[in-house]
């Protein structure tokens, strides 16, 4: 298995699941309260603040963008602006994006894409038209807005990103203003021996030990984020191990209220990156039964919208679309 911090690729960039981030946002939560607890430090010494030590505007390149973005999301947020210079709308952006990226001193970093120049990242993300702006936190895309924006609008979005970024990943960059005043240092995190048991599993490919060590986690802290997002995707890789993706399709497409051949080729689209398909099949399969074979394509999909994140677009539109079918 590939190293977590560096499994962003084409198949990723269209949202395929990605067990290496389970790993990586641990690893990334443990870095940042120990960055946290150094700005305290250095603070209570009296020391000069820690300045970012990477670039906080660059410009990237499909030769680059493995190091300067994939493995760099693992220590901060990447802001990624596709742009072009015959694109009037880019060169309003740009400057506002550029601007704000050195106002946030090193809690996020702007990459710079230029897609005349590197369509093959372009095509990977799916890019309509310019410009676009993306993120990648922990080797995972997060989109953000497509157009022109104004500033008050790009700065809440950024924000929100930090916050998730934070929260989800544990990933904060390295700020150059170091802790405030005050602020006390967030306690270091020791390893956790149960979710190293599931990672070791994973790195070993035994999708069963990896079950039940986040089973483990959970059932002393049920709402432990990273257990919860792991166990997910184990069980995903777990049910589709063994099945003949060109069976699954031709039972789900002999009888769309065969609710277990439904759920086979549910699986089957989320591991290959059709996130939206996965999402629409079960939305169409608990409208079309009732009773317990609806409740069984609820829950599958309940499951799936784990994998993918809460906070995903495609979940938040999904969850809509579910509510529209059920009441």
């Amino acid at each position: 298995m590939q190293s977590r911090n560096s499994r962003l690729n084409s198949s990723a960039l269209r949202g395929a699941v990605d067990l290496a981030a389970v790993k990586a946002a641990g690893e990334a939560a443990q870095k940042a309260e120990q960055t946290r607890a150094e700005r305290a430090r250095q603070a209570a010494a009296g020391e000069a603040p820690a300045l970012a030590d990477y670039p906080l505007v660059l410009d990237v390149t499909e030769d680059t963008f493995e190091s300067e973005v994939v493995q760099r999301s693992t220590e901060v947020p990447v802001v990624v602006d596709f742009w072009a210079e015959w694109c009037g709308p880019c060169k309003q952006l740009s400057p506002i994006l550029e601007r704000l990226a050195e106002e946030y001193a090193g809690r996020i970093v702007l990459a710079k894409i230029d897609v005349d120049a590197n369509p093959l990242i372009a095509q990977q993300f799916g890019i309509q038209g310019i410009p676009a702006v993306m993120a990648v936190v922990a080797g995972q895309l997060v989109p953000l807005f497509q157009g022109a924006e104004n500033e008050s609008n790009v700065r809440k979005v950024l924000d929100q990103l930090i916050a998730v970024a934070e929260q989800r990943f544990g990933i904060v960059g390295t700020a150059a203003g170091g802790a405030g005043a005050g602020e006390e240092a967030a306690p270091r995190v020791p390893a956790d021996p149960a979710l190293e048991a599931a990672h070791d599993a994973l790195d070993r490919g035994d999708l069963g030990g990896a079950v039940q060590a986040y089973q483990n986690v959970l059932s002393e802290r049920p709402g432990h984020v990273e257990a919860k997002l792991g166990l997910a995707q184990a069980q995903l890789l777990q049910r589709v191990e063994k099945l003949d993706p060109q069976q699954v399709r031709s039972d789900a497409a002999a009888d769309a209220k065969d609710v277990q051949a439904q759920l086979r080729a549910a699986d089957l689209d989320l591991v290959g990156g059709h996130v939206e398909d996965a999402f629409g099949r079960l939305v169409d399969t608990v409208a079309k039964t009732f009773g317990d074979d609806r409740d069984t394509a609820r829950l599958r999909l309940l499951e799936l919208f784990e994998v993918i994140g809460s906070e995903d677009p495609r979940t938040v539109a999904a969850r809509q679309a579910l509510a529209r079918v059920l009441f």
